[in-house]
């Protein structure tokens, strides 16, 4: 007896897709973005099935995986992400700007040299008085920039109830 895991991705209005092998490009407004996946996949009228034979515990998790992935693409090419970072010190002010491709954090916690941070790839970043705007039409890009830029404002060795300075997300949309 043969089992199949199988899941629907219904194809969202004003988004194009395309499957040439394991290769799926997506197409919208914002962009476009496309991602190779190691899986069986088939385009039908407005939905895409991602599917897996005789799947085990991993295969099952891949087919859900792979369709929360291709609903982020179309998510990213129609509306696009922003992630909202408020900049925060008690001690010293905190100066942040852009510069090819770097997030540059000058003065944290009164240092001399700055922390930098690398923008991943198409994500646009933008600073307006405390708070640093992420965008992009791809969701792991933004992700990872906001995270590059938490991270190099983390403290080491201080009382993080006293010493709360950084830069946090506080919205995702």
């Amino acid at each position: 007896m043969m089992k199949i895991e199988e899941e629907e991705v219904k194809i969202m209005d004003g988004v194009e897709v395309s499957i040439e092998g394991n290769m799926l490009r997506v197409k919208g407004p914002k962009g476009e973005l496309a991602r190779t996946f190691d899986i069986n996949m088939v385009k039908e009228e407005d939905r895409i099935k991602i599917s897996a034979l005789n799947p085990r515990r991993k295969e099952v998790a891949k087919v859900k995986t792979v369709a929360a992935h291709i609903r982020n693409m179309m998510k990213g090419v129609k509306k696009g992400f922003t992630y909202k970072m408020k900049i925060v010190y008690v001690h010293f002010p905190i100066n942040v700007k852009v510069e090819e491709g770097k997030v540059i954090i000058q003065n944290f916690l009164g240092e001399r040299k700055p922390r930098e941070a690398k923008i991943v790839g198409e994500t646009k970043v933008t600073v307006k008085g405390d708070d640093v705007i992420l965008e992009g039409i791809n969701i792991e890009d933004v992700g990872q920039t906001a995270a590059n830029i938490q991270q190099a404002t983390k403290t080491k060795r201080k009382d993080p109830r006293k010493f709360i300075d950084g830069i946090y997300v506080y919205e995702k949309c």
